[in-house]
């Protein structure tokens, strides 16, 4: 994982880079397929006294690349809100990219429903029908060519 702390109009303190860094492990923590971050921490120069500082991430991941940005009166609460915005994404990605909604076929057959009961008897054949299936319904073939009937 490559890892870039930068600052435009600011001097990265070894305080600010910890700081990051430390706020970093969370977010690796949850998903270990990053392959580069980089990090912007900036003062705006704005007439306004809220939201000057600003701190950006770019975090470049199997699959997506994502980029958020946060602003605040102080450095270390919009690394703290950014670092949050940040987890939360990764999380979103990483669901995604994990598919929970299906289990395979075999751990289904492997865990029966009641313990209690004995599982169903497979017969010799090749195919294999659920007892769930009520009935089927065979239809006809109907030709594509009217001329011919």
């Amino acid at each position: 994982m490559n890892l870039t702390i930068s600052g435009h109009h600011l001097d990265v303190t070894p305080a600010l880079r910890e700081y990051v860094l430390t706020k970093l492990d969370r977010v690796t923590r949850h998903f270990d397929q990053v392959v580069d971050i980089n990090v912007l921490l900036s003062v705006e120069k704005l007439k306004e006294k809220e939201r000057r500082q600003k701190a950006e991430v770019t975090l470049h991941m199997k699959g997506k690349d994502i980029f958020i940005e946060q602003c605040n009166e102080d450095l270390y609460a919009a690394i703290d809100q950014l670092m949050d915005k940040l987890d939360r994404q990764v999380c979103r990605h990483k669901d995604r990219v994990q598919d929970h909604h299906h289990m395979a076929p075999k751990r289904i057959d492997a865990t029966p429903a009641d313990p209690a009961s004995p599982r169903p008897k497979r017969p010799a054949g090749r195919f294999f029908m659920p007892a769930s299936v009520a009935a089927t319904q065979h239809l006809a073939h109907i030709p594509l060519d009217r001329g011919a009937l």
